[in-house]
């Protein structure tokens, strides 16, 4: 059997009454499932965001040591410059 332990938190006013009425309207069965809930929930995306942030680095890392020419920039202003040139050109006729 899993121990608990009991802690205190300060909520606003809004929340506490969103986490009332959870249990009021039977949604929960107490405000510590809410909150038991809310923190399941918080941990998933947390570990999301850092999975997304290794995946990132990693990405970065890659580019870093890639030592393929890239392209200038005056070479991509161009060619969106062009591009949307065009798109101009067909929505004026």
């Amino acid at each position: 059997m899993t121990t608990a332990e009991k802690i205190s938190i300060a909520l606003p006013p809004e929340m506490v009454h969103i986490i009332r009425a959870a249990v009021a309207t039977g949604e929960y069965a107490s405000s510590s499932e809410v909150i038991r809930d809310a923190l399941r929930d918080w941990t998933y995306k947390r570990s999301l965001r850092m999975q997304g942030i290794a995946e990132l680095r990693g990405v970065w890392q890659e580019a870093l040591s890639d030592k393929t020419p890239g392209i200038s920039a005056d070479d991509v202003l161009n060619r969106l410059e062009s591009k949307y040139q065009a798109i101009a050109n067909v929505a004026a006729k």
